[in-house]
């Protein structure tokens, strides 16, 4: 198929069979043409005058739509099929459907598909329940797989590095730019070099829990995939004995799954998405969970529209960042780009050299890493959002 032909093509599975094409589909572009018209086909407007209104091909049908599913994994990459699946859900109002087990074995599984089954899991029926966590399962082992080796690496190397001496045992653990900085009093300028009379080094790696690490997730509707990847990145951090590591979910309430950290899966069924949103007071119970400020972290991911105490709220950040904790906000964790954010709150935040920005899954071991060895955020996110 020549250039020509094959934009032509294009143009008539993008438009639709309205279009005015110069040759005819093959089969297979057919059937791709048909699972295309059934979730974006053109009807008559209200009026009946034809005003290329989209509406939906599918109906409300089980079966249909088992093989709508079956048909675009067939004809599509994985990736415009979780588009697909995502659009059918918005657009068609599919979520009752997936409460039938049938329908989770035609899916392609992912993290929003995830978060629409947590979405759903308190009215999910018994037998819809154990189909829905079997998907659940999939999509938390992939990203485990994912970020696991990574993250444990990356984060570990930031602990033994946090710890700090005056006399290392080897050069391999001499930090020289720390070393430089700490004697440049020592200068010598007819010799051109400095006596460093003070090594700076890492310390060596101790067995036990060396920092602690607090995670609060908004469970918002909004913020769904965020608690799928934070409930993955908490249990990898709880894996590691170097770390202590908790996880609360909060909307207008307040969950500890701590508990469950061994198994993200539970913790994502803990979670309740949708409903009002209390930081404050979740920022009070994590307040409480905090025994060693000067070696902690406490990550607060939230879109940070407050339906508590506001001032409160900015009062116990500034408590937690006074008593030497490294806070993090991150208005959201995932792949989604820029996120809707209560921007009162987050500049109120940044005048406390708190900034509040977004973060990927693939950034954010190099996140924790620095929070961990204390570096400044603010050049963290300014460095990372120029790259």
């Amino acid at each position: 198929m020549n250039a020509v032909d094959e934009r032509e093509r294009r143009w008539r599975l993008v438009l639709g069979r309205e279009a005015r094409c110069g040759s005819g589909l093959s089969s297979a572009d057919q059937g791709m043409d048909a699972a295309l018209e059934a979730l974006y086909n053109r009807g008559d407007d209200a009026s009946g005058g034809g005003g290329g209104r989209r509406s939906a091909g599918l109906g409300a049908s089980a079966p249909r739509v088992s093989r709508w599913l079956g048909d675009i994994r067939e004809y599509f990459p994985t990736s415009v099929v979780q588009v697909m699946q995502k659009d059918a859900m918005e657009r068609l109002g599919l979520h009752q459907l997936l409460l039938e087990p049938e329908m989770m074995e035609a899916v392609e599984p992912d993290v929003h598909l995830v978060g629409t089954l947590l979405s759903l899991n308190r009215v999910m029926p018994d037998e819809a329940r154990e189909s829905a966590r079997a998907v659940v399962r999939k999509v938390v082992d992939d990203l485990e797989r994912r970020v696991a080796q990574k993250t444990r690496s990356v984060v570990r190397g930031a602990i033994d590095r946090s710890s700090r001496t005056t006399r290392p045992r080897r050069a391999a653990d001499i930090d020289w730019n720390a070393t430089i900085r700490r004697n440049l009093a020592h200068y010598l300028p007819e010799h051109d070099t400095i006596v460093p009379q003070t090594l700076v080094g890492y310390g060596r790696r101790s067995r036990g829990v060396q920092k602690d690490v607090v995670l609060a997730i908004d469970q918002s509707g909004s913020m769904a995939s965020s608690v799928v990847y934070a409930s993955v990145f908490g249990a990898v951090l709880a894996s590691m004995s170097a770390l202590r590591t908790s996880l609360v979910a909060f909307d207008t309430a307040v969950v500890d799954l701590t508990e469950e950290l061994t198994d993200p899966v539970e913790v994502l069924f803990g979670t309740q998405l949708g409903g009002g949103t209390d930081i404050n007071r979740a920022i009070a119970y994590c307040q409480g969970l905090i025994t060693k400020p000067n070696d902690s972290v406490f990550v607060l991911i939230s879109d940070l529209y407050e339906g508590g105490v506001r001032a409160e709220m900015l009062k116990r950040v500034a408590a937690m960042k006074s008593a030497g904790v490294q806070v993090v906000v991150l208005l959201a964790l995932s792949d989604e780009g820029a996120p809707f954010y209560d921007r009162q709150n987050a500049a109120a935040l940044a005048e406390m050299d708190v900034p509040a920005f977004a973060c990927t899954p693939d950034a954010f071991p190099e996140l924790m890493a620095a929070a961990i060895q204390g570096q400044p955020l603010t050049a963290w996110v300014d460095k990372h959002q120029d790259a």
